[in-house]
C-alpha cells in the first residue's frame, strides 16, 4: 500500500475526560505513523459496532469514495450496579470481533472496561498504561499484515 494509511476512529465520549486521554494518544500515534483519520461519536460503547458496519456498507455501496485501511474503537464502560456493564462489554467486543473476522479488518481496540474511574484513567493515560496508544498501533500493525497478504487494495 503506497499511501498512507486511512483511518476510521469511532469513540465514545460517554466518559468525557477518559475519551480525552485515549483520543490524544491515538492521534499522536497516527500522526506520528503519517496515518490520515476521521473522527466519529457515538452515545456508547454499544453503539461502535454499528457506526463501523455502516462505514463498511456505504464504501461497498459507493465504491468511489475513499475507503478506511483501519479501524480504531474507543471507549470506557465502568461497572454499575446492574448487569448492563456485562452486556455492553460483552456484547460489544463480540461485534467488534465478527466484524473484524467476518471483513478481514485492520482493527485496534481501545474500550477500556474497568471497576471505576481511577482504573480507567491509568488505563486511558499516556504517561501510564496508554490503551488509546496501544489501540492506535495494533490497527497499524494490523494494515501492515494485511498488505503482507495482498488484501489491499481493498
Amino acid at each position: 500500500m503506497a499511501d498512507a494509511p486511512h483511518i476510521m476512529i469511532v469513540e465514545s465520549r460517554y466518559y468525557e475526560e477518559i475519551a480525552e486521554e485515549l483520543i490524544q494518544s491515538v492521534m499522536t500515534e497516527l500522526n506520528d505513523a503519517g496515518a490520515t483519520f476521521e473522527r466519529f461519536e457515538v452515545p456508547g460503547a454499544f453503539e461502535i459496532p454499528a457506526a463501523i458496519k455502516f462505514a463498511i456498507r456505504s464504501m461497498n455501496l459507493y465504491p468511489a469514495q475513499r475507503r478506511f485501511d483501519g479501524y480504531i474503537a474507543l471507549g470506557c464502560v465502568i461497572r454499575g450496579q446492574t448487569s448492563h456493564y456485562d452486556y455492553v462489554c460483552g456484547e460489544s467486543a463480540r461485534a467488534l470481533q465478527d466484524l473484524a473476522v467476518e471483513y478481514s479488518l485492520a482493527l485496534g481496540y481501545g474500550i477500556l472496561t474497568v471497576e471505576n474511574r481511577d482504573q480507567a484513567m491509568a488505563r486511558a493515560k499516556r504517561s501510564e498504561q496508554d490503551r488509546g496508544g496501544h489501540a492506535a498501533r495494533a490497527c497499524l500493525k494490523m494494515i501492515e499484515h494485511k498488505t503482507h497478504f495482498r488484501l489491499f487494495p481493498r
